[in-house]
């Protein structure tokens, strides 16, 4: 519920999980709409990627009609000849809806499934470090989580705040003394050492209750992949 009235709700996204080049590449196929086959669909799509990250770090701006792709410089320089200083400011890639992506919503069909569940939630994560949204860790920085019910509190071993390989089943925990910030809305994490050939899931291990301590620690669950910088 958003406010007093109980008829008031947001809608929140069922994403089951993030699909790779690989895996598009072969729904393109399986669904009949590319006249190449997938591995060559993957590669040439691979090769472009690469291409337009070089051209956006040497400055340039992207348009593909379905997204637009820009480089920025956040921090503050204090004289116009002042160097650039990774320590204080960071380089961020930042990407929007193109006109073709817009133009494909009035045929997404939305079907509400019912309240979701509110034992808790992670709505967001932000890295500090680059300003990334849902999508990069930077080990050793601070790591935004934000969201519902996500307090860490209880006495269970399991309590914490966790990153789980699914490949290799690895979950890494972060130390207690590294939760910065604890607050039902959200929190503030030091991000662990995690190892970059790897993908992770951030999971959120509580006892909080509104008011009370759970009996059983729950587990909240961010529905995105995320990666090492």
């Amino acid at each position: 519920m958003l406010t007093e009235d109980p008829n008031d709700y947001s809608i929140r996204i069922i994403s089951e999980r993030s699909l790779n080049v690989h895996e598009v590449s072969e729904a393109a196929v399986a669904r009949g709409g590319s006249d190449v086959s997938a591995p060559v669909m993957e590669h040439a799509v691979n090769l472009w990627l690469g291409e337009m990250a070089y051209q956006l770090c040497d400055g340039f701006a992207i348009n593909t009609g379905w997204f637009t792709a820009s480089v920025h410089v956040k921090g503050v320089v204090k004289s116009p000849v002042e160097h650039y200083d990774p320590e204080r400011h960071t380089i961020v890639f930042e990407f929007h809806q193109g006109v073709l992506m817009r133009k494909e919503i009035p045929g997404i069909a939305v079907e509400i499934l019912g309240v979701a569940d509110t034992d808790g939630s992670i709505a967001q994560v932000v890295d500090v470090k680059t300003g990334s949204v849902n999508d990069l860790l930077t080990p050793g920085r601070n790591l935004r989580i934000s969201g519902s019910k996500l307090k860490i509190a209880g006495d269970d071993p399991a309590v914490g705040v966790y990153f789980h390989n699914a490949d290799k089943d690895v979950d890494v925990k972060v130390d207690t003394a590294d939760v910065v910030v604890n607050n039902p809305s959200g929190l503030i994490v030091v991000i662990p050492d995690l190892e970059k050939s790897l993908t992770w899931q951030l999971r959120v291990v509580t006892q909080y209750g509104v008011g009370f301590i759970l009996k059983a620690p729950r587990t909240v669950t961010f529905d995105r992949i995320l990666t090492v910088v």
